[in-house]
């Protein structure tokens, strides 16, 4: 590419921008230039012979927990030491610190099924401080399950991330939730942030669309279309099943959540013309924030202040991206070209993700990519380069999104690090759509 493109993901989450010439550049975090931490982490052992299967699951999950963290370097298993610890006594720190193994960090362990249970004691040490080594220890004792070896392997991952990423808590035990078509109507599904355990929550029977988690995590919203309308609807994960909404009148898309719990969305209950409103989480006392002529959606809040709304408007012909006061006040036009939808606030409030395509016409260069935003200077940079991508949304620690792309003939939800890297696919049965993850 003609322009360099660069985004460094460090360890806590406040952006700083580089006043450069160049548009396609920006920075997020602080403390440029930190290094990744490189961390061995060797198979658990175990001394219980009825455990293979459960000591697999556990450890295929702790490293890709560690793998897909985005802020350690991983040492190859290839140049491991011959001898693998289990416990602290059979550990040499030498053997870790120096070449071929070169690492900063290990992580070790051992499981066990003793009974119904499984035990698992695991290990963080820092290899290159002889003197007291030992960063972590941990116990896990849960039912013995492949599902609880996945629990406590991702209980690790997360224990480890918050000791070395800078206190900020891991996304292992995070949800994801999105659009399925794959038991032949469009209901709302979830799964872990890796991909594993994918289930269906809606029974709707119908189209149901746009799922958002609420910031305890107890709740989804959702559009369903089982009246034959576009209306508001509510799943409790707490339940398992569809509670009680109130039909608001209109068409209502789009829904997204507040810090404090309030619901916004797009409806056309009052003028006919969708305009962005905030209700209670009961849908109770709606309050319209844009009297615009144009389609007005997709609000996405400022999750740290609460603040700010970014949504999407037609106002000027093709849709872009506005950024508004939480009262609908101070109105700002932050894209300028194209088509930009799907606003996604970043934990730390700091930087917007939304799909665009920049050059809109009859023969003009471009697809349906990621971006990330830098809200104050407006800089950007470009994260996807392959397929039609959409419906960005960002993980708890800031370090990662999922979004929806169209790559090899389907629409899947994928997932990468907020700096374009480490792109995998998530779902692959049927066509998925509309991802957005959990607050925690």
């Amino acid at each position: 590419m003609a322009k360099r493109l660069s985004v460094l993901l460090l360890l806590i989450a406040t952006a700083v921008t580089s006043s450069l010439a160049q548009g396609d550049w920006i920075r997020t975090g602080t403390g440029l230039g930190v290094e990744k931490v490189r961390l061995a982490a060797p198979d658990f052992k175990t001394t219980s012979g009825n455990s293979a299967d459960l000591l697999k699951t556990f450890n295929e999950t702790l490293w890709n927990d560690l793998d897909n963290a985005g802020i350690f370097e991983m040492v190859s298993k290839s140049f491991y030491p011959l001898a693998q610890p289990g416990q602290p006594n059979e550990v040499r720190l030498d053997a870790w610190a120096n070449p071929p193994a070169n690492a900063a960090m290990l992580a070790f362990g051992n499981l066990n099924v003793a009974g119904d249970d499984v035990n698992v004691l695991g290990w963080l040490y820092d290899v290159r401080n002889t003197g007291s080594p030992q960063v972590l220890g941990k116990q896990y004792r849960e039912k013995a399950t492949a599902e609880n070896a996945r629990l406590i392997a991702h209980r690790f991952a997360d224990e480890i991330i918050f000791r070395l990423g800078g206190g900020i808590t891991g996304i292992a035990e995070s949800k994801i939730a999105f659009v399925s078509n794959r038991t032949g109507s469009k209901e709302v599904w979830m799964m872990d942030y890796d991909g594993a355990g994918q289930q269906r929550l809606t029974k709707d029977g119908s189209i149901a669309l746009s799922p958002a988690f609420s910031p305890d995590g107890s709740r989804v919203a959702y559009v369903s279309f089982a009246s034959g309308n576009a209306d508001l609807a509510m799943y409790s994960l707490e339940l398992g099943r569809r509670v009680a909404f109130p039909n608001l009148g209109g068409a209502n898309t789009a829904p997204s959540w507040t810090p404090d719990s309030k619901l916004l969305f797009s409806s056309s209950m009052r003028s006919g013309d969708p305009e962005v409103f905030m209700a209670e989480a009961s849908g109770s006392n709606p309050k319209r924030l844009t009297a615009y002529k144009g389609p007005d959606g997709q609000p996405s809040v400022n999750r740290k202040s609460g603040a700010q709304i970014a949504w999407v408007s037609g106002r000027t012909g093709l849709p872009q991206i506005y950024v508004m006061d939480a009262d609908g006040a101070n109105v700002q036009r932050i894209t300028t070209e194209g088509y930009a939808v799907s606003p996604a606030w970043s934990p730390n409030g700091q930087l917007l993700a939304f799909s665009w395509i920049r050059h809109y016409g009859p023969g003009a260069p471009g697809g349906q990519d990621i971006y990330i935003m830098d809200t104050t200077s407006h800089q950007w940079v470009q994260l996807t380069h392959e397929g039609s991508n959409d419906f960005p949304s960002w993980s708890p620690d800031g370090r990662h999104i999922v979004f929806q792309s169209h790559r090899g003939g389907t629409d899947q939800i994928w997932t990468m690090l907020a700096d374009g890297s480490k792109q995998h696919q998530l779902t692959s049965s049927g066509k998925n759509t509309q991802p957005t993850w959990s607050w925690k």
